[in-house]
């Protein structure tokens, strides 16, 4: 069975849907910023990717109140992809065959913050009973599920910043195993507090160039030193090709396959020779029938930190042999920050997308290419992919060895 995508929905921190993101990213814009708030004033990191627009001012004031922050993004999302798919109030999917899969690698973590203020400063009596639903992790995917009426199944995968991409291949062994016609699936995540931000910061994972926010995500550069925080949602609709050609849809790209492994390394540091990132790559391409030859793009997890850019190049090279040094390789993060449990599923629709126009958007930041990457990483300019068709891969990998590759066919 093939599966496709019919339908993409986007925020982020380059723009409030999947056109002003694509966009951005096209025009190697940066999301980053410095953090001006009072409550960031202490905190040892000051800069982060906030999604570019608020999702309160989109949806409805009523609807956003019971809502965290991570479920309001994932909602705006889900409501682009759905529309985008051709579907609406007039034209749907039978209940019983829609299925969601939303991913986060936090959960509504603003939630808990703000509401243990609330205990500790007012009193339990005070604390919201919308508290333990606006938290739990699978609160955006039951959020997704309610207002699309899914009741094939609501899922919610955990692994970290590899969490929206393994949503995604949840979604495609759905549609396999004939357990929905339709799945909506992606992440979404909404973590810039002081906790997560004082807790990365401990790890010395981020980013410190604070003089020059958009500077500070710089994927497979010498001075990289950290990745940036960032925000945002992104679904996609998925569908059998029966189904989407039953009803006439509009097709991006086949989803042709999904690799996992675990590293068994360490719970944070990756694996340094890259072996279980390069089982997983091999792994996608087996599952789409495909060999390095035939892979004209990978867009890689690349976060910009010092050792996991290094161990993504070595998985590469490993799993893609020579054809690794003549792949354009682009790193969306130096972009739009690292938006964790969403990271995956944004860099499945840009995946999408570069192969459906046929172009691979920049890397910024990249001015002085680390000796042992050994990738034809693209920057400064947009690249034209150099033939029609082909395949191209998305990384995602996380803390915990968590280790995603989805393999997407141009149609």
């Amino acid at each position: 069975m093939k599966v496709v995508v019919t339908g993409l929905g986007a925020t982020t921190p380059l723009g409030g849907d999947v056109a002003s993101t694509w966009a951005g990213l096209l025009d190697a814009r940066s999301g980053v910023r410095r953090l001006d708030a009072e409550w960031a004033a202490e905190l040892p990191v000051r800069i982060a990717a906030p999604a570019a627009v608020d999702p309160t001012e989109v949806l409805d004031r009523v609807e956003a109140r019971t809502l965290d922050r991570s479920q309001q993004l994932a909602l705006v999302a889900a409501r682009e992809a759905w529309a985008d798919a051709g579907f609406s109030a007039e034209v749907g999917v039978d209940p019983e065959r829609l299925a969601v899969v939303v991913a986060s690698g936090i959960g509504g973590v603003l939630t808990l913050l703000a509401q243990y203020d609330v205990l500790r400063e007012r009193g339990a009596r005070r604390v919201s009973p919308h508290t333990v639903p606006m938290l739990m992790p699978n609160g955006p995917a039951a959020t997704v599920g309610l207002a699309l009426t899914a009741r094939a199944g609501v899922h919610t995968p955990v692994s970290a910043c590899a969490s929206g991409a393994e949503a995604v291949a949840l979604a495609l062994d759905l549609l396999r195993a004939g357990r929905a016609d339709v799945v909506v699936a992606g992440g979404t995540e909404a973590a810039i507090a002081s906790l997560p931000i004082a807790g990365f910061a401990a790890m010395r994972a981020l980013s410190t160039r604070e003089d020059d926010p958009q500077a500070a995500s710089r994927p497979y550069d010498k001075a990289r030193d950290g990745f940036v925080l960032g925000e945002g949602a992104a679904l996609l609709v998925l569908e059998s090709e029966e189904h989407a050609r039953n009803r006439g849809a509009r097709v991006y790209a086949e989803i042709a396959g999904a690799g996992i492994s675990a590293d068994a390394h360490h719970v944070a540091a990756p694996e340094p020779t890259g072996a279980g990132a390069a089982r997983a790559l091999s792994l996608a391409m087996r599952d789409a029938g495909i060999e390095p030859r035939d892979v004209v793009h990978v867009n890689a997890h690349a976060t910009s930190t010092p050792l996991g850019d290094i161990a993504e190049a070595r998985a590469l090279r490993t799993a893609l042999g020579e054809a690794a040094s003549t792949i354009p390789v682009t790193a969306t993060k130096s972009c739009t920050g690292h938006l964790l449990g969403a990271a995956g599923a944004l860099e499945a629709a840009v995946t999408v997308l570069s192969l459906h126009h046929g172009v691979v958007p920049p890397t910024r930041n990249l001015d002085d290419p680390d000796d042992d990457v050994g990738l034809d990483v693209v920057r400064f300019e947009p690249r034209e992919l150099r033939a029609a068709g082909g395949a191209a891969l998305s990384n995602s990998f996380g803390f915990g060895g968590h280790n995603v590759t989805l393999a997407v066919k141009a149609v």
